[in-house]
């Protein structure tokens, strides 16, 4: 590698900080004064892929590609990994990559010895929309936090719901779809459902009406095929292929990319399930899964504070169990800070600066990085496809020298697979027999229907019962909002964990409510 190459002594230090002696994932070789040293590799250590990272930069300039090259390399050494596939871009791991000109140049000048590869991989999709084993959730999994989420439902509405929740789990209604989910909220709406409620507080007539309105709007546009079982086992995320490589598994996603909150709130469920299942394995010598989180700014917009608390509580946590989170999207000011914070690696690609916004995002971007020699503003301005600035967490835990960084050519093909070939891959998947065809067994729908059959009241077809007719409440009651935020259970489920909505995403995230496997 020419390593007995004499190097300014600034970009001595840089080398001297990748030069680990453990297992290893090559990023490609450092840039200084415009020359690409490959004696110089700017690594990241194999055992410090589960401190979490990012990977940022603007659109077309190459990040994709990086978490292709990180793929590669984590399968290769026995790590499975997810990737979430927003434009279908990524099916191309799954067979080896065409050599052409660009490409040998690229591995002649980062010292690479380019070898053609495919790798293990299996294709998923959301409630079977678009190329790939169906991803299912059932309801009472999901949780009412990521469910208000994705339903837009304002802190009052999410409260309610988490309420509503908390009955099902109670009377052991299992909420597995979207209808489960409507009988229960025209029930508890009806005369003889409030009763069920009043010990905690009832429920508004108004705010259930939001909620089945949204619901109904919801299933209007499609979405109640992403809700039933089977539902995904997470599981199936961590396995490894006969030859011991990982299995990469690439949910795609093209067909749902006009559904941000969708199939941002859908990764973020994965996770909360990987979470609730997996036992503390502490620092391992390998993860046990690394999670790329695309388009993660979807996730933060428009999110409660306590959902926001959540997932940094989760990000932190989840390590210990042997995941490791990479957040994917344009710069980290996309990223709270308390979540960047916690993450250690980073490759960031170029950055513009053409509006004032642009400005502001480049200079809060340099401010998180350590100190280095480089005119990081001129720097991230100024880099080409497929380069970036990195540092990451040293075999010691200390974070590496700032490297601006020319990376490899990943070894699989850098484009996408075409639908009739990813078709036949989901056919001859192990899996396509546990998760193909729907089901739908007696949940909370069937219940209720049976109560009705006995005399009780029917909810309309829609899920929507009528209005009851309006009475004047006495001055002193207190509206039925009022009762429900005020109520001593309420309360003290809030206290808890500082509000209803976090102890709800508890129950998600913590094994409060078991799945049904």
């Amino acid at each position: 590698m020419g390593d007995s190459e004499t190097l300014p002594a600034d970009a001595e230090r840089v080398r001297a900080g990748y030069a680990f002696t453990g297992p290893a994932l090559d990023l490609g070789a450092l840039l200084w004064d415009g020359r690409c040293l490959p004696s110089a590799p700017v690594r990241i250590p194999l055992p410090m892929l589960n401190r979490h990272g990012l990977v940022a930069g603007a659109t077309g300039t190459g990040k994709t590609k990086t978490l292709q090259l990180i793929a590669e390399q984590l399968s290769a050494q026995g790590v499975p990994v997810f990737l979430a596939d927003i434009k279908g871009d990524l099916s191309g791991i799954s067979r080896p990559g065409v050599s052409n000109d660009r490409v040998r140049g690229r591995a002649a000048e980062v010292g690479q010895s380019w070898t053609p590869a495919g790798f293990p991989a299996e294709f998923l999709a959301l409630g079977g929309l678009g190329h790939g084993i169906p991803v299912r959730a059932t309801i009472t999994s999901f949780g009412p936090v990521l469910l208000s989420k994705v339903l837009r439902l304002n802190q009052t509405q999410e409260q309610s719901l988490g309420l509503i929740f908390h009955y099902a789990d109670t009377k052991g209604l299992e909420l597995v779809d979207l209808k489960d989910l409507r009988a229960v909220v025209a029930f508890l709406t009806s005369d003889e459902g409030k009763a069920e409620l009043r010990n905690i507080g009832g429920l508004s007539t108004a705010t259930a009406g939001v909620i089945l309105r949204s619901l109904t709007a919801f299933e209007a546009q499609g979405m109640a095929d992403f809700f039933g079982e089977p539902e995904f086992d997470t599981a199936e995320l961590l396995r490894t292929a006969p030859d011991g490589r990982g299995v990469v598994s690439v949910l795609e996603l093209p067909a749902v990319q006009d559904r941000p909150q969708l199939f941002s709130t859908f990764l973020m469920w994965l996770l909360a399930d990987l979470f609730h299942d997996l036992p503390e394995v502490g620092d391992a010598d390998r993860p046990k899964l690394v999670f790329f989180f695309d388009e993660a700014h979807l996730l933060f917009s428009d999110a409660s504070r306590a959902f926001l608390e959540s997932i940094t509580r989760t990000v932190r946590l989840i390590r210990s169990k042997g995941v490791g989170v990479f957040f994917v999207t344009q710069t980290p000011k996309d990223v709270p800070s308390d979540v960047l914070g916690q993450l250690g690696n980073r490759v960031q690609h170029a950055l513009r600066a053409f509006t004032p916004d642009d400005r502001k995002a480049l200079k809060a971007t340099v401010k998180t990085f350590p100190d280095s020699a480089y005119d990081l503003e001129e720097l991230l301005t100024g880099l080409g496809t497929g380069e970036a600035v990195v540092t990451v967490l040293s075999e010691t835990g200390a974070p590496t020298p700032v490297a601006a960084t020319r990376l490899r050519a990943p070894e699989s093909l850098m484009g996408p697979v075409d639908g009739p070939e990813l078709d036949r891959a989901v056919r001859e998947s192990a899996l396509h027999g546990r998760y193909a065809q729907a089901v739908d067994r007696e949940s909370a729908y069937e219940r209720l229907s049976e109560w009705q059959a006995a005399g009780a009241p029917e909810p309309d077809r829609a899920g929507e019962t009528a209005p009851a007719p309006e009475t004047k409440a006495p001055k002193d009651e207190q509206s039925l909002v009022e009762q429900v935020v005020g109520s001593g259970m309420f309360k003290s489920l809030a206290r808890s964990v500082g509000t209803q909505i976090g102890r709800e995403i508890t129950r998600s995230l913590f094994g409060t409510a078991r799945r049904r496997r």
